[in-house]
């Protein structure tokens, strides 16, 4: 096995704790740094500094932002009255694509998942029923994933946001656009015809 200088094997090490990238890839990223100008390599590390520096949760809705309150709640186009609750802020972005939702966002950071000790106490739940029971929310939507962690998270929220007289809708869930019947698994057959609607 081939020694590296202890510069680009502290730089290969740390590219590997990334998600999705194993040593080659580290590998392949550090020497592409290596060869890149002063300047390309001095932005990434500017760029690294900043997001660490700058960026923080929104105290409203815990969206990562670089101000207070994010723009989504800051915004008076958005209808502040409509909620809709993801486990990541990576969520937002699917829901944004669709241009047709105009509510704000409340971001969990995580789902249930006992195996790995995250309950309702180790997730943001507690802002968003501050936030309900401030009285200005109509409507919550889950949009939480469509997993066994997701599904226990958007039925213990809907518990809770029931009993405060509160419009709680779940996603739809079912067979992907320019898929084939055929291939669609038992669970998401059932999702589609649950949540089926008139023509």
């Amino acid at each position: 096995m081939s020694k590296f200088a202890e510069p680009m094997s502290r730089l290969i090490d740390e590219l590997k704790k990334l998600p999705g990238i194993g040593s080659k890839s580290a590998q392949r990223l550090a020497f592409h740094i290596l060869r890149s100008s002063e300047d390309d390599a001095e932005a990434l590390a500017s760029a690294v500094r900043d997001l660490k520096a700058k960026l923080r949760l929104c105290s409203v809705c815990n969206n990562i932002t670089d101000i207070n309150p994010c723009v989504y709640c800051s915004s008076p186009t958005r209808n502040q009255k409509l909620v809709c609750v993801v486990e990541e802020p990576t969520n937002i972005a699917a829901i944004e694509k669709t241009r047709n939702y105009h509510g704000v966002y409340h971001v969990l950071h995580g789902s249930f998942s006992p195996l790995h000790g995250v309950g309702p106490e180790q997730l943001r739940i507690g802002n968003l029923l501050s936030r309900v029971a401030a009285g200005e929310i109509e409507e919550v939507i889950l949009a939480t994933n469509p997993t066994v962690e997701g599904e226990a998270t958007a039925s213990y929220l809907a518990d809770h946001l029931k009993r405060q007289g509160l419009r709680v809708t779940r996603i739809a869930m079912g067979i992907p656009v320019g898929s084939d019947i055929e291939y669609t698994d038992e669970v998401t057959m059932l999702k589609a015809m649950e949540g089926r609607r008139d023509m």
